[in-house]
């Protein structure tokens, strides 16, 4: 479906022809603009989203990468610029965090904190995936969004199956923090709107209903 998205030009063509606004043709140049960037890969079998990020490897050219995970949205502060802006002062690795119900941790990769750097940023010690509530070493989750090393991926190809029979992006990360590689969580200002449950989903399209 996002494939269509971007290629059906005669879908598009057709509604151009027809509704003649000046509107749907500048959003139809941008799509056009985007459709030589994107670079497609495809996860036939769901092994997790570690699995899935080694996938992309081919493409990731630069020492850092930008991870987005579509069904975790925030609006109204563009919090992938704000990571940038850590990144680029800490010289780190960075992923978003939000503090969640300590009884909805085993939902999330939960973060064990080091130090505060900032008024929004700290240090971690590491990260695990879906713990138990009584186990959970905070009750400060990961988003999705990560700024992360290309090394990521020397450790992905060797990792095994975590929680749930899955390749974890979060197990390759505790790899890398454990090594000595520097992680930031970053509490964002944003507003969280979570797509991953159906009443999410549902709350989510309401709410991006009245921007």
């Amino acid at each position: 479906m996002i494939k269509n998205y971007f290629y059906s030009d005669a879908f598009y063509n057709k509604i151009i022809k027809k509704k003649k606004d000046s509107r749907i043709i500048a959003e139809y140049k941008k799509i056009l603009k985007y459709k030589k960037l994107i670079k497609f890969v495809y996860q036939n079998t769901p092994k997790g989203t570690g699995d899935a990020v080694f996938k992309t490897r081919k493409y990731i050219k630069d020492k850092y990468f930008l991870m987005l995970l579509p069904d975790d949205l925030i609006i109204k502060k563009n919090c992938s610029k704000d990571m940038i802006k850590v990144h680029n002062k800490n010289k780190a690795s960075v992923m978003a965090s939000m503090k969640v119900n300590s009884k909805t941790v085993s939902r999330w990769g939960i973060y064990s904190l080091n130090k505060k750097i900032s008024k929004n940023d700290y240090l971690i010690n590491g990260v695990v995936e879906k713990p138990d509530v009584k186990k959970a070493p905070s009750n400060k989750a990961v988003i999705g969004r990560y700024i992360l090393p290309k090394t990521i991926f020397n450790k992905l190809a060797k990792q095994k199956p975590g929680n749930g029979g899955e390749i974890h992006i979060t197990d390759a990360i505790q790899t890398l923090i454990k090594e000595g590689e520097k992680f930031i969580a970053h509490n964002f200002s944003g507003k969280y709107l979570d797509c991953g449950t159906m009443q999410g989903f549902i709350n989510s399209n309401k709410e991006i209903g009245k921007l």
